[in-house]
């Protein structure tokens, strides 16, 4: 399991990519673990969201939040450095 951990909810647009691939490709510290709920029911059906290591993360697209997930990771990577 990774340093960074982010959690998709199944229902969220973010499920939609193939997201694991994606972050797990890219930072070998950073394990997906996609939910089947992450109780942000509200949250999940109006924007695409992720939490890193517990953090939400919000974007107004699948996109803009993929590249903020991707800046906290870094943030969180950078912790270790």
């Amino acid at each position: 399991m990774g340093i960074v951990v982010v959690d998709i909810c199944d229902a969220n647009a973010m499920a939609t990519i193939d997201i694991e691939q994606i972050l797990e490709g890219k930072y070998p510290e950073v394990a997906v673990l996609m939910n089947d709920c992450l109780t942000y029911c509200g949250l999940c059906r109006i924007r695409p969201f992720a939490l890193v290591n517990g953090k939400r993360i919000v974007g107004q697209t699948v996109d803009d939040c993929l590249n903020k997930i991707h800046e906290a990771i870094e943030k969180e990577l950078a912790f270790y450095k």
